[in-house]
This record gives C-alpha cells, structure tokens and sequence, in this order.
C-alpha cells in the first residue's frame, strides 16, 4: 500500500459513487492506494452508499464518528486506521478533481517532500464556480495565515503528507483547516511544495462551512501565532472592556464639563479605565494565564500596551474633534472603539501570551513583525494630518506653488509627490503628506522583496519591522521631505541591482533604470549607488560580464532620460544646482566632523542599531571558508552598497560638516543582514541573543518615543510646557499672530504690509502655508536685505524701495538686528522700531515666542547676494 486517501463526509450521498467512480477509473493499481471514508453522522444515506461499495472494494473503506462533527477530528480519525505511511487528504464534493490526485501525492512518495499542497493560489491553480464573496473569504483567510505560514493556500483540503507528522498536532486541534495545523506543528522544519489545482465548486449537495467555522478559524490561527485567545476570553474582555468604557466615558464627560482639556480629560479618564480593566483582565478574563496577586513583569506589559492605545487614541480624537469637528462628548466613544483592538490584541499576544506550546521563535519574530507595522502605519494615518508642517515641509509645497522642471537645492520629484497629493486631499498638512506615506509603503515592499531575496521571508518581515521602527525609517514614512522618494527609490534600487547583479536577471536591468532615474530625480544622493554598482561589477567576476552586454547602458539611457527635467532646468539656470551641490563640499570651513557623523548615525539608527551595524558589517567582513559562492556574492554586495556610501560620506565628513540625515538611505542594504542576525539561535549564538535581548527594549522605546511626541505636538502631554518647539514648530498658531500685526499696521497705515521671514526660507515658507486667502499677506525671505534664500533668489529676485510699511518676522531675537554677515539692516530701513514679541498661546497655552519688529518702509538692499554670485 503506497498512500492512503482520507475523506471526511457529512452528507454526501450524491457525489461518493461518482468519486469513487473516477478514483478507481485512474491509472493506479488498485492494490496501490485505500480509500479511507470518515463519517460525521450523516442522515442522507452517505455511510449505506460507502458500505455498498465497502462490500465489493477491499480497499475501501467507512469509518463512522459518534461525536460533534469535526473536520480535524475526522481526518485524524482516517489517519489512525491508515495502513499507509503517506497520507492524503481531499474533499467528497468532487471541488477537488480526482483526477489531480497522482500530481499531489507524487512529490511525496517519491521522498522530495514532507507535504504537498494542492493550491489554487500559485500559477497555474484557479477556482471555477465559486461566487465572489466565497474567493474572497477565502483569500482572506490564505492572506491571513501568510504571515506565519509559508505557502499561498494555507486553507487548502487538498494535499498529501507523511502519517508521522500527524502526531505533531496537538490535541485541542479543531476545525476544518488541518492543514495549517499540520503545517505550524512542522515549526518551518518541513519541505513543502505547492502543486497547481483547479478548484470546483460542488454540482451536487450543500456546503457545510459557517460563521462559526470561519470564528475557530481565526481563533486557532491566533492561538498558533501564540496568542490567547478564545470564544471565553474574547467575551469576558468584551464584557470588562465594557465595564471600562462606562469608567472611561463617565471620567471623561466630568472633566471635559469642567474645562479640564481635550489632553488631560482623555488620558486621565483612560488611566483610570485601564486600572479596572488590568485588574478584572488578569482576575477573570485571562486568569489561567495569570497567576499570583501582581505579577510586576505583567503589569509592566500591561502598562506598555496601554501607553501604546492611549498615544494612539489621543490622534484619533483629535482627528475627530479637530478635523471631522464632532463634539468632544461624542468623539470619545469612537476614539475608545478604535483602541480597543490594540488592548485586546496587544493582551492576547504581549500580556498574556500562550506559554504552554510557545510558537517557534522564528514564528515570535513574525508574529511581532506584523503587529509593529501595522501599528506604525495606523498610527502615520491618524497624525499624518494632524500634526502642524514642519518648515521642511513648507518649503517643498512652496516649491508647488512655483512649478518647474526642477529646483536650486533640490531635484523636483519632492514637488510632484505634493502636487499630487494636495490636488487629492486640498491644500492641508495630509495634502502635503500623503505623498511620504506612499513611499514608505513602496520602501517597505521593496525592503522585504530584497531581504527575502538575499535571505528568506522571516528576515523579509523583520527588516521592514526594523525600517518601521528606527528613526530615520519612521520619519521619512511620515515627513514630506527629498529623503521620503529617496529612501523608497533608493530600496526599489538595491532591490533591482541585486536581481540583476547576483540573480542575474535581464529584465532587472529595466528595473534598475526607472528605479535609478527617480532616484537622481529625488535626490542627487543615490548616484552613490551607481558607484557601488560599478565597484561590484568590477569585483564580482560573475557580474563582470555585464560590461560586455548592452543591457546596463540601456539602463543607464533610461535613467538619464528620466533624470532630464534636472539637466533642461540646469542648463537654462547656469548649472546653478549642479554648482550648488558641488560648493557645499568644504562650504563649513574644512572642519573635522567624523566625530558628528558618528553622532548622527546613532540617532538616526539608534545606538543598539549602530551596534547591529557594526556586528552586520563585520560578520560579512570575516574570512569563513565555509562560505559558498552564492554567500560570498551576497556578502560582497551588501558590503559594496553599504561600505562605498558610507566610506564617501566618512571621507566628506574630515573636511566639511556632514547633515543630519545624509546616511539615512545608506543602511537599508545592511538591514537585511541585520535582520537575519536577529534570528539566529545557532550560529553567532552569542551576538545574535545579544541584540535579541537589547532590540525588544529598543523597539518599544522608540515606539512610545514616535507616540508620544506625535501627541505632545498635537493634544500636548499634562504638566509639560511646549519648551523644545519654540523656533521650528506652531507655525500656524504664529501665523494667525502675524496676521494680526499685519492687520494692525493695516489700519494705521492704510496700506498692505510686506512680511519679511528672517530665516533662510523656513519662515517664508511656514507663514504662506498657514497664512489663509481671506486674510492674504504679501511674504518674502530674507534676501531682501542681501542674504541668500534658496529658491527665494529666484521667486523674488529682488525688491525695489518702497514706502509700504514692513514686518520682519524671527526665530530668535538677534536675527532681526544683523543679517547673516553681522551688518546692520536698520540701514535698509526707514523708521525701524525695536525687537518685540508676542506670546502665541493654543487654548490658553503657551506655545512659543514670536519675535518681530516694524518699519514704515523699505530702502532697498544696496548688494544683492544673486547679484554678487553673478
């Protein structure tokens, strides 16, 4: 007996003989195969049906189940009187085609693989018959289960297996989908191939599927990604998360009757909820998993995961109450509904996890990875317009209101994204912002398609997680600046590069082009990749043949053309941008900085990520013979991408002051490495339990960090002043204080004021943005009074004398005394008054200062800084 056939029935009767018809009529030997028929109490006749046949067939054979009906149970039940080793596993309808069965079973018998899976979901499978809400659902359910299951049709009926991997099931298994349970029993130990099916829906009798077997579906795929839960707990939750919206919503109505505040009134009737919940959650709804009084340990998850739903409520009702403009009493409740599936899952999952049969740590680590950029992407949703530009931000959309090929100090592709955006979603923060979130989806995607490429799909999942969670993959998922394209192209690049240089693919080249030439159209820093690129090619005797074929040049011709707006606005400005870009080399004075590039590379990786970094780079560095060609290519390519970036910016930073943000994009080729190394248990087991053990402290503080500094700037924390945003932020709240001054000189003069922003451009910028069309300023930059301003010199090249009165606006005091060289502007002039300042307050609460002074006009600039560079 080669393999056993189990089919589980429950009312079949109209489809067995026309089964096992064309079951018998395959070209097998009869002797070769048993078909095994699991009974769950039919009434339509099925098991008289089978017996006759039972009677006639020696290996057919009926085994009839007295208990609950149940699918799991029924397979097993087959399983126990098998008398073979390999097992498997199909429908009675007839949706599972008899005639695929040798295709199944093959690659089992034959020793290559554990299972087989019969899959409707790779090339070559399909599903006729089914309308459209069922492929849908089970999609959905597939989808469901990828995170930590690695074949496409998880939730398939049609597959083959070795009989021994059934004992891995554990004993409270249930419902209809075994074959996942067969699967995450395997813990990713098992060799696995799907084979393409055509699914039917059944011609004759009724599905049994239901609500409820789609409910213990999704209970057991959470209980296998290690979670507790269960019909009992979810309804006991329910039942105290109701308990705690009454304290929460009760608390809340007191205190906002009582001018307490938006900020204060939510989080104290939040804190005074969870309270009561933690204490009835661990007592009654989770209590076979808490044990003792007050597990400290516990309470501090509990308290991590509260922290986390209470920074994210406060977006949402802000969004509500601020953008949608509903009453506060009525925003809460929505704004508590839309958290509380943080609680219970960040419960199930983190406070009370399942300890008794711990999912794999590699399926921890997945599991972890899902719900970490989920909460990063919701919470970019609720406060991407929410929370006030940044003067960044300002200046790139006063690049839209000014449309050209391309920019002074940047390439145009920062522009497009806020065209684009503000045309959908109107002149607003989310406008200007909708274009970073897409690109952090696109970064991410790219991401894990290089990972899992260099590595496998675990490392995929935790390197997005980890771009998700440092700083400088956060941020520019979230603030509309160059780097939020670059980072996205600069992953779509590597992404490409590594098809084409270690995989070897053709098509990648066309790939790489359109990658590269919106890269250069994003920033000029991803020409570094192009370095890199020609170093691997030159190191690498298997890329080295690229050289000899036309595919690289075709894709460099690609590149260029889509790089061409740059280069047509170049050569109509004097190649200013291009000169630009060169001057700023060695334009801080030839100073040693490397010890600031450090500095900055550990804030935006975070000093564990540095750390990883450093352990990454040097693993691939080491001379390990036992590495074969494949992970020698692959070393040498993360090396080269990340080691040739990194090396320029150190030698750049011995002669000239680096910024901030430079070596951002840099760290997405060794992230990956990064990645794998959080993962292994064996080899590097001291370094990689190491990082293991100081990433989970680092992931949840930079978590909390995003959250609470996204609350602060919107609602504001309780009993902590706004000390750390007084020259770069509140800029809309400023600008109504602007207007007033202007309004006020307005009236005394009788004519329109000109307001100067005293900054570079950064004022400039966040006053047009905020500044609103019933109320129209005329604003300007500080280059009229000799400065440079970016694309300010070339918006308002210069301004001739007038007698309209004049408002200098500043960050600081001593800015409206001196210009940038330290002369005197009173001199441009006519009657200036002293540095004054004006408190701007939200609500009653200070905000910042706003420094300005007046004059009743304008004398001209005797030496224009354009002028001087001409």
């Amino acid at each position: 007996m080669q393999f056993s056939i189990v089919i589980p029935t429950l009312n079949e009767s109209e489809n067995v003989d026309l089964l096992l018809t064309r079951l018998l009529a395959l070209d097998l030997v009869p002797e070769s195969f048993e078909v095994i028929f699991v009974d769950d109490g039919s009434t339509d006749g099925t098991p008289e049906k089978i017996r006759r046949w039972e009677a006639h067939k020696k290996n057919i054979h009926l085994v009839e189940r007295q208990e609950k009906p149940d699918l799991t149970a029924s397979i097993l039940a087959g399983t126990a009187i098998a008398k073979s080793d390999i097992i498997v596993v199909m429908d009675a309808d007839l949706s599972h085609l008899p005639e695929q069965l040798p295709a199944v079973v093959s690659p089992v018998l034959d020793g290559n693989y554990d299972v087989a899976v019969g899959s409707r979901y790779i090339p070559g499978g399909s599903t006729q018959g089914w309308p459209l809400y069922r492929q849908w659902l089970s999609r959905a359910g597939g989808l469901l289960a990828r995170p930590i299951c690695d074949v496409s049709d998880a939730t398939s009926g049609f597959f083959a297996f070795h009989r021994k991997l059934i004992t891995n099931i554990p004993e409270k298994a249930r419902g209809y989908k075994i074959l996942l349970e067969l699967l995450m029993s395997g813990q990713g130990n098992l060799s696995v191939i799907e084979i393409p099916i055509t699914f039917h829906d059944r011609a004759q009798g009724t599905s049994k599927l239901s609500l409820s077997h789609h409910l213990i579906y999704l209970q057991r795929l959470i209980t296998l990604a290690g979670g507790t839960v269960s019909i009992g707990t979810a309804s006991r939750f329910a039942i105290v998360g109701f308990m705690g919206i009454f304290v929460d919503a009760l608390t809340f109505q007191w205190m906002i009757s009582w001018n307490s505040g938006l900020a204060l009134a939510h989080i104290t009737s939040f804190l005074a909820a969870v309270t009561i919940n933690y204490t009835l959650n661990s007592k009654w709804s989770f209590r076979s998993y808490h044990e003792g009084n007050l597990d400290w340990y516990q309470f501090g998850r509990f308290l991590t995961v509260g922290l986390f739903a209470l920074l994210l409520r406060g977006g949402v009702l802000a969004l509500l109450v601020y953008t949608w403009h509903l009453p506060a009493e009525l925003a809460i409740f929505p704004a508590i509904a839309a958290t509380a599936a943080v609680n219970y899952l960040g419960s199930a999952f983190y406070v009370f996890p399942e300890n008794r049969n711990r999912p794999s740590l590699d399926i921890r680590w997945r599991v972890a990875a899902v719900g970490i950029v989920l909460f990063v992407i919701l919470l970019r949703l609720v406060y991407l317009g929410l929370a006030q530009l940044i003067p960044d931000e300002a200046y790139y959309w006063q690049y839209t209101q000014h449309m050209d090929l391309s920019f002074f100090d940047h390439p145009p592709m920062v522009a497009w994204l806020i065209w684009l955006g503000t045309t959908i979603a109107g002149q607003n923060e989310l406008g200007v912002r909708i274009g970073a979130f897409i690109c952090g989806l696109i970064a991410m995607g790219y991401l894990y398609a290089f990972a899992r490429n260099l590595y496998d799909k675990s490392t995929g999942m935790r390197a997005i997680m980890l771009l998700s969670i440092l700083p400088f993959g956060f941020a520019s998922g979230l603030v509309m600046t160059p780097d939020a394209p670059l980072i996205a192209t600069w992953a779509a690049t590597l992404y490409y590069m590594e098809r084409a240089l270690v995989a070897g693919r053709n098509i990648a080249w066309l790939g790489m082009g359109v990658a590269f030439g919106l890269g250069l159209l994003s920033k000029y820093t991803l020409g570094l990749l192009g370095i890199a690129a020609l170093a691997f090619v030159i190191l690498d005797p298997a890329a080295r043949r690229w050289m000899r074929r036309p595919q690289p040049y075709l894709s460099a011709i690609l590149a260029l053309l889509l790089f061409s707006p740059v280069i047509i606005w170049n050569y109509e400005n004097n190649w200013v941008s291009f000169l630009f870009q060169t001057e700023r080399l060695g334009g801080g004075g030839h100073t040693f900085s490397v010890h600031y590039l450090l500095l900055y590379i550990a804030i935006i990786l975070t000093p564990v990520g540095l750390y990883a970094a450093l352990h990454a780079l040097r693993y691939i560095c080491s001379k390990n013979n036992n590495y074969d060609k494949c992970e020698r290519r692959r070393n040498l390519f993360v090396l080269i991408f990340t080691g040739i970036p990194l090396v320029i910016f150190l030698g750049i930073s011995t002669f000239d002051t680096p910024r901030f943000h430079w070596t951002s994009p840099v760290w997405l080729a060794i992230l990956p490495t990064i990645a794998w190394m959080m993962g292994q248990s064996r080899t590097l087991y001291t370094i990689s339990s190491r990082l293991r053990a100081i990433w989970q402290p680092t992931i949840i503080v930079s978590l909390l960090a995003y959250t609470f500094v996204l609350h602060y700037v919107v609602l504001g924390i309780p009993g902590i002043p706004y000390q750390f945003l007084t020259e770069h932020y509140f800029w809309k709240e400023a600008t109504l204080e602007v207007e007033k001054i202007a309004e006020e000189m307005r009236s005394q003069t009788g004519q329109v004021p000109i307001v100067v922003g005293m900054s570079k451009w950064s004022i400039a910028s966040a006053l047009s943005f905020y500044n609103k069309d019933s109320n129209k300023m005329d604003i300007r930059s500080r280059n009229m009074f000799g400065d440079n301003s970016a694309m300010y010199d070339f918006w308002f090249p210069s301004h001739p004398p007038s007698n309209r009165p004049i408002i200098l606006v500043g960050m600081e005091r001593h800015t409206l005394e001196r210009d940038r060289e330290g002369d005197e502007i009173d001199h441009m002039l006519d009657q200036p008054s002293t540095v004054q300042y004006r408190i701007v307050t939200r609500n009653g609460t200070p905000l910042r200062h706003l420094y300005y002074r007046t004059a009743q006009g304008y004398h001209g600039s005797a030496i224009s800084k354009l002028t001087k560079r001409q």
